[in-house]
């Protein structure tokens, strides 16, 4: 199953967190049926969203990441919230290329270059958005980047994918190591050092080490505590009629009543699970008197 847990070091200097996500990516998977660097990509940001969901305090509070790049993939979003339950898309997710020199998924070059966004919704006025631009479009690397540089907190983070050649997931997750203000250069040396030697996250998982022995095994040494409450990550979207019936009358009575008078009905299709949504003619003129302008 998949599990998602967090801990912190006694004294306070250092903060962890490390997930399994393969039935989560799985999931993505399937509802998008993503091509094999599509499925690496878009399942590593969803990883890197659940964990950031963790941060999360109230459970109205979200997180949405953005990756705008210049390579085939296109756009890639995941949206988590306060239990880490995420959903996602990536605009091209058919986008595929030939391995890399490493004989590796080109995630880096299906990415491209371009910008990571990050958009906290934490209930206030305005929600807060850190944009960085993608250093390697690997993923981790870039939200690492984006937290060095954009929140100034001193990161690490692994994300992993590893898919199967019938294009199912064999296993994905991450973790993320952040060091607080007290924590010393000897403490970030060593950090970085087992950091540096540690095996692929994938290979943790399929080695069969769960949640809690890679966040041990991430910061050997140090005196650590992890917190008894586990979370389960998952793929879950939260469309509904209503949410679509809201964004039709969104769009205003001008473009609606084009809607009714060309096609007489419309079908909206949520980008995160791809269910489709059908309204008749009789049911748009009862959403045409509720919108606005014209």
């Amino acid at each position: 199953m998949d599990t998602l847990i967090r801990g912190n070091s006694i004294d306070g200097t250092i903060r962890v967190f490390a997930a399994i996500t393969t039935e989560l990516v799985n999931e993505a998977h399937r509802i998008h049926n993503t091509s094999a660097t599509a499925s690496a990509a878009l399942g590593r940001l969803l990883t890197g969203a659940a964990i950031m969901g963790a941060q999360l305090k109230s459970d109205d509070d979200s997180t949405t990441l953005q990756i705008k790049g210049s390579g085939p993939l296109g756009l890639l979003v995941a949206v988590t919230d306060s239990k880490s339950h995420v959903r996602g898309y990536v605009t091209n997710p058919l986008a595929d290329l030939p391995k890399n020199s490493k004989g590796k998924l080109d995630v880096g070059g299906a990415v491209g270059n371009g910008f990571l966004s990050v958009i906290r919704d934490l209930g206030l006025k305005e929600p807060y958005i850190g944009q960085t631009p993608l250093v390697s479009g690997e993923i981790a690397e870039d939200l690492t980047y984006y937290f060095a540089v954009s929140e100034q907190v001193p990161t690490a983070m692994a994300l992993g994918v590893l898919v199967d050649t019938d294009l199912s997931v064999k296993a994905a997750g991450g973790y993320m190591i952040q060091l607080m203000p007290e924590a010393t250069e000897a403490t970030a040396d060593r950090l970085t050092e087992i950091v540096e030697n540690a095996m692929p996250i994938t290979d943790m998982i399929e080695n069969g080490m769960s949640a809690q022995d890679i966040a041990f095994a991430v910061t050997d040494g140090f005196d650590m505590l992890l917190d008894n409450r586990a979370e389960v990550p998952k793929y879950e979207c939260k469309c509904s009629r209503d949410r679509m019936e809201r964004a039709l009358i969104s769009i205003g009575k001008k473009d609606i009543r084009e809607l009714i008078e060309e096609q007489g009905e419309a079908e909206m299709c949520c980008q995160f699970c791809d269910k489709k949504y059908k309204f008749n003619k009789n049911e748009l003129e009862e959403i045409l008197a509720q919108a606005k302008g014209e």
